[in-house]
Formats: structure tokens, sequence, C-alpha cells
């Protein structure tokens, strides 16, 4: 038997249910308190490997911790299996929480998941988390916007670079605005990025910082500008994760700091 949810989405009845939860940029404690109260409340956990890992430790002994562990070189688990996986164990019956870092529906696979529980019948709610795209320099003290500086904010993967054929990012538009760029999981193509954009217009003389492990004890910041920053990243040895901000606003953060306030 099913029944209606609110917006019309037929879900079985005596199943569990899933959470796609955004764990936040890094930080345990930067986790929305929705997502910490349900990962509370769950029965199985399938946890990604930039999710906060410290999240885990306070679990009841008895929950199922799946460690889906997907990243740039490979996985423990394929999407389809990941999918297959929460539907399983919510039409069982249990609670299922999905950790993923930063937000679920931003380079999170999110959506695929929820269409894969709704397609199932399977009751799924989407608990938005602190993405690193804003999370991550706004911790290294870099507003992604500043009045006076910019209004405009771009957010795109550079998985594939922009000299790829199955780059789908209009680098053209990217170079040619004002606005302030920040590139995820774009690390590895830092030098084709930065030379695409001065190629298409965007001055070499631009700021740009590369955030690694943004939000933890490990984080560190490298600074340079587009004609520069892949050599400065190169010689400080910066690897994934990273976040990569371009722009303006990057100079405003030797005024601004990152300063924490004391536990």
């Amino acid at each position: 038997m099913t029944v209606k949810s609110g917006d019309g989405v037929a879900l079985r009845e005596n199943v569990g249910w899933v959470a796609l939860v955004g764990g936040g940029p890094g930080a345990a404690d930067l986790i929305t308190v929705r997502g910490l109260n349900l990962l509370r409340r769950a029965d199985v956990v399938v946890v990604d490997r930039l999710a906060p890992r410290e999240l885990l430790d306070g679990l009841r002994s008895e929950v199922e911790i799946v460690d889906a562990g997907k990243g740039p070189h490979g996985h423990n688990l394929s999407q389809s299996e990941i999918n297959e996986l929460l539907v399983d164990r919510a039409l069982r019956g249990l609670r299922v929480v999905r950790l993923k870092g930063g937000d679920p529906f931003l380079f999170g696979r999110g959506g695929e998941e929820a269409l894969a529980c709704a397609a199932a019948g399977v009751p799924c709610e989407v608990v938005p988390g602190v993405t690193s795209a804003v999370g991550v320099p706004a911790l290294a003290g870099i507003p992604v916007t500043h009045r006076g500086v910019t209004q405009d904010l771009a957010v795109v993967s550079g998985h594939v670079d922009p000299s790829h054929p199955g780059s789908t990012s209009n680098w053209d538009a990217l170079a040619s605005g004002p606005g302030t760029v920040v590139v995820l999981m774009g690390v590895g193509a830092l030098d084709k990025i930065s030379h695409e954009l001065v190629k298409r217009g965007r001055p070499a003389a631009t700021p740009v910082a590369v955030i690694q492990a943004g939000a933890t004890a490990r984080q560190r910041v490298v600074t340079g500008t587009l004609a520069d920053i892949a050599a400065a990243a190169e010689a400080a040895g910066v690897r994934s994760p990273a976040v990569i901000v371009i722009g303006d606003v990057v100079a405003l953060r030797d005024e601004i700091g990152t300063y924490r306030v004391p536990d």
C-alpha cells in the first residue's frame, strides 16, 4: 500500500526513511542542529570520504556504518550501489542517514539519491549543509561577495578541466565577468584552469587563493594570482581536498583575518 506525501510523491507504508545530511565544510561542529539530531536517531549511516568522521564517534554501538568512500580517483561503492543500499535499508524499516561533506545538493549527487528514494516510494528528507564553496573561503577570511567589490558568485566543478571537450562549464562567461569564481575538485587542474581563464580574458593579475583541508586543523592557504598560483600551489605541495577562490575578494583576507573564539 502507498500513501501520498504533501508534494504528491507516492510513499510506501511501514518503511523507514532516508535523510540526506550535509555534514558541512570540514569541522564536525559545523553540521546543522537538524542534521545532528537525525544522525543520532539513525540505524544506518552511509558516509562519504569528505564527511566529518568525528561525527561517527558518538553513535550508538549497534548503528551500521557503511563507508561509501567516494573520491576523485576511485570509490568503495558505485553510485548505483549507494542508491540501492539506501533504498534497501529503508525498506527494511530502518532509519538511514546519508552523511555527506558540504551540502548534499552541491556536487554531492544528492539529487540522484533523492530520485532513487522517490522511485522506490521511500521517504527522503534533505538536510542542507554549509557548503565548502562558501564556508571554506569564509574560514580563510574571504567573503565570496562583498559590497563594492562583487555581487556575483559562480561555483563550478574543476573535475573536468576547461580545455577538455567534456567540460560543460561556460568558461568564457567566467573569464569575462568580474565576479568571484569558486572551483571545487579543481586542484589537479589548477594550471589549466588559470591558463584558460587568462586566455579567455580574465586579467592575469586577478587574485587567487587555494585553501587546502578547509575547516579543519590542517587548513592552510596559498595565495597568488592567475599568473602564478599554479606554481605557488605546486611549490607548497597543495593536495586535494582544496577549494580555489578566484576574484578580487581574495585581497580582503589580509584585513579580515581568521580569528576564532576560544572553545
